[in-house]
């Protein structure tokens, strides 16, 4: 295949660029989105605009023109506010689509190149392998033991296997390439494939909105609701006294615009999408922003062995003779037997190889002292990985006709295809014990005579003779007895699925400090269990060995009906199942085939396991800062609602406190306040020795629900304190109106430090690092001197000048109406001391 390659040249620069002008890109038409003009719509459906529209138009009306100005400013400013919020979260997650488009293999000035696949145009020549989605339609032009996984044109799951000689020599678009290795001609890309001419594609995917997403939107619909209700129950008792329609509707608008928590959806948008862009820059890829929302609960962690506990750097450490029965090591000078061995293991495998084990044995042929025959024998048939444990036989041909059949495998594969007697296989049994408890991963080889081009249908009807075992040493990575710890502190269990043995794997599990790694299942055992004995099973087990892609999908199912939340790695043609099942589908960036990544929900950029750590930490940092954020919110609009709705309620002296203007100038402060100072809020200490949340944990908890409510109230009787000493004091109305709203916004700003955190007091909090906090504090102070202190603003927000007391008060009350909780915040730490 190497030197036919050569003779491919592939299109030039020139050639590339004049395909495309001609015939575009390799992507499907579809009509470009206005993304900002739908968020316009989007915004203007919103109750809480269509508010502000109506008592700004209200004002306009009765002839408030002041007034009028002002909201339609302040319109203009929270809805710039808004876009700009919902435009930094849709410019992160087009670049995270950008990062996760698949990408493909093209022959071009002669050399192979990977790009992304929508940069293919008509008449490049695709090289297209094992576990790679077929980017365009083509011609094969060459191929090597190549079949397709058509499916998704045809609905057949079974695959088809091509050549460029054969009568359907076409590749198709979306299609998946199941086995071996094609280059094809594109003869069609974009709308014009044939999965183009169906209508379908890829990458559209109608998600489906997540649980907390609903749990959201619900809630705020019902707030909405009762917003209406008391709406109405307001503007009629308005009426009742004034008997102004307009005035009493003005009023009426006042407490509905202070019940809607409208920044409860753009405060979870706004985490979601910037958690996904900082875990991007993290070098971890998020392909769905609803993963960031699952991230912070994973209760287990399935992982392989090769590749992510170890290095992936198979270096061959020992060989077996059957002939001999003696173990040999890289160190000793090979015998003729030995010779043979390490010659037959090569010749089992892929001639370009990619897998470290093949690669290792290609080198390992190369220096030996034998004339190097690779280059004059053909590989003329094929048998692709497979069987249950898996084996792989390779046919090649020389010239002269002489002929080479070797296969490779898990041992007890080629023992069961060997003619062995009993002393035999209990040698090979013994020598793959003592190979396997040294932690090296060990495979059998075999060879076979066959005359003929009438191939068995299936490598296991040959009849072998067992040669010997190759086996290979793939250290643990460093850190990844530190990682195992970080996921065990955190309350998240590990379980490796592997396809290697038991004795390699619990060697391995041991040398990294792995718990339980003797509680061991095989994957035919695992398939013999009933539905019962699994799911209890599976909890109990460390390693799953023997995995083949059935039972990895029944691991997955029995621990997720055990009502766990299951991440798992894949890198695989074969895990592509698995991770599409799993809550959190983990690829690896560079080893990973296209399928993986495709059916994965994260994409580790550099195969570093260690970073799903800090991927997991993220997920709960980003979690505990949005239910913060929520709790700020329905804490601060508790007292909002009330000291409009009580005073009219009960008939007090000023029963209209607050106007729209006010609410309006509240919603500015509360808005960046929830989003931006809480989305950047940094890691508690204890985050990550803390148990995952349980599956069945709903975000609003009543605990915490409770406190949030309790907050609120606490904050509506100091206002209420306030209100009732201006009273007292004689008072005017505006005098009272600027010591309630100076009382409300100081308690704004306490209840922001304050709830920081729920478990460590403020004295703590204090010292994290988040500049924005100063920053938005800093702007609330600066706009209410400038509303206290310059009397146009002063008259328009209908303030008068307070003493120096009355300001106090309002702190001292604002303080006392928040800092309790640090009294319940000490408790609870000397509870969990």
């Amino acid at each position: 295949m190497t030197e036919q390659n050569q003779q491919i040249q592939g299109l030039s620069a020139a050639e590339v660029t004049q395909s495309r002008t001609q015939n575009g890109s390799n992507s499907l038409d579809h009509q470009k989105k206005n993304n900002f003009l739908s968020s316009v719509i989007e915004m203007v459906k919103e109750p809480m605009f269509l508010l502000l529209l109506t008592a700004t138009s209200i004002y306009f009306i009765i002839g408030e023109y002041g007034n009028g100005i002002f909201m339609a400013v302040a319109i203009a400013l929270v809805s710039t506010i808004s876009l700009y919020q919902e435009s930094k979260s849709r410019n992160a997650i087009e670049a995270l689509e950008k990062l996760t488009q698949p990408k493909s293999k093209v022959i071009r000035n002669g050399a192979v190149l990977e790009i992304p696949s929508e940069e293919i145009v008509l008449g490049d020549y695709i090289q297209t392998e094992e576990g790679t989605f077929i980017p365009a339609d083509g011609i094969i032009i060459q191929s090597n033991d190549f079949s397709v996984n058509e499916s998704i044109l045809t609905g057949e799951s079974f695959t088809v296997f091509k050549n460029e000689k054969s009568e359907d020599n076409k590749v198709y678009q979306g299609t998946i390439a199941a086995s071996g290795l094609a280059i094809c001609q594109v003869t069609a890309i974009g709308s014009l494939t044939q999965l183009g001419k169906i209508g379908k594609s890829l990458d559209t995917i109608v998600e489906e909105k997540t649980p907390l997403q609903k749990q959201m939107e619900n809630f705020v619909t019902k707030m909405s609701l009762v917003g209406l209700v008391i709406f109405a129950i307001v503007w009629a008792i308005n009426y009742w006294n004034s008997r102004l329609i307009l005035d009493s509707l003005l009023k009426a608008l006042t407490l509905a615009m202070s019940i809607i928590p409208e920044e409860i959806p753009v405060a979870f948008t706004t985490f979601m999408a910037l958690g996904a862009w900082r875990l991007m820059k993290m070098g971890i890829i998020v392909k769905q922003i609803r993963t960031v929302e699952t991230l912070g609960g994973a209760t287990v962690i399935c992982t392989d062995k090769t590749g992510t506990i170890t290095e992936n750097k198979m270096s061959l450490a020992q060989w077996y003779t059957l002939s001999s029965n003696v173990i040999s090591d890289s160190k000793e000078k090979s015998s003729e037997e030995e010779q043979e061995l390490l010659s037959l293991s090569m010749w089992a495998s892929e001639p370009i190889p990619f897998d470290a084990m093949e690669i290792a044995l290609h080198d390992a042929y190369g220096k030996l002292a034998l004339e190097d025959e690779r280059s004059n024998f053909k590989l003329v048939h094929e048998y692709p990985l497979s069987g249950k444990p898996p084996m792989m036989t390779h046919v090649f041909e020389n010239q002269n006709g002489v002929r080479i059949i070797a296969a490779k495998g898990a041992p007890e594969a080629l023992m069961a295809c060997s003619d062995l007697s009993e002393e035999e296989s209990q040698n090979i049994l013994s020598a793959i014990e003592t190979m396997t408890n040294e932690g090296f991963r060990v495979l059998g080889v075999g060879v076979a005579k066959f005359y003929g081009t009438d191939y068995p249908k299936k490598q296991q009807e040959f009849t072998f003779q067992f040669k010997g075992l190759v086996a290979f040493y793939d250290p643990p990575k460093e850190n990844i007895k530190t990682v195992f710890e970080t996921f065990y502190n955190a309350g998240i269990e590990v379980k490796i699925i592997t396809g290697d043995n038991a004795a390699t794997t619990s060697t391995i599990a041991k040398q990294i400090g792995f718990k339980n790694p003797e509680k061991v299942l095989n994957g035919d055992d695992l398939m013999d269990m009933d539905e019962a004995t699994l799911k209890s099973k599976v909890m109990e087990t460390t390693i799953f060995t023997r995995m083949f892609p059935e039972a990895k999908l029944k691991i997955i199912k029995a621990l997720k009906d055990n009502n766990q939340i299951v991440a798992m790695t894949g890198d695989g043609v074969n895990d592509g199942p698995a991770l599409k099942s799993a809550h959190i589908g983990i690829a690896m960036g560079k080893k990973g085939t296209e399928i993986a990544k495709q059916a994965a929900n994260l994409i580790l950029i550099d195969d570093d396991f260690a970073k799903m750590t800090d991927a997991i930490a993220m997920g709960r940092k980003i979690y505990i800062n949005l239910k913060k954020a929520i709790q700020y919110i329905i804490s601060i609009h508790i007292p909002i609602i009330l000291i409009v709705f009580i005073p009219l309620a009960l008939g007090w002296i000023y029963p209209n406190i607050f106007s729209p203007v006010h609410i309006i100038f509240l919603e500015i402060i509360m808005g960046p306040t929830c989003s931006i100072i809480y989305e950047n809020e940094p890691m508690e200490d204890n985050l990550m020795l803390q148990k995952p949340r349980p599956l069945t944990t709903t975000f609003f908890n009543l605990k915490e629900i409770t406190i949030s409510i309790i907050q609120g109230l606490a904050i509506t009787l100091g206002l209420l304190f306030v209100y009732q000493y201006c009273i007292r004091e004689n008072c005017t109305e505006n005098a009272t109106r600027t010591i309630v709203f100076l009382t409300l916004i100081a308690s704004n700003i306490f209840l922001t430090l304050a709830n920081r955190s729920f478990y460590y007091s403020i004295f703590t909090t204090i010292k994290y690092k988040n500049n924005l906090v100063l920053l938005i504090i800093g702007v609330t102070l600066f706009i209410t001197v400038l509303l206290l202190f310059v009397p146009q603003f002063s008259q328009f927000f209908m303030f008068d000048t307070v003493s120096i007391q009355h300001i106090g008060l309002s702190i001292l009350v604002g303080g006392i109406s928040v800092f309790w909780i640090e009294i319940y915040k000490g408790f609870k730490r000397l509870k969990k001391e």
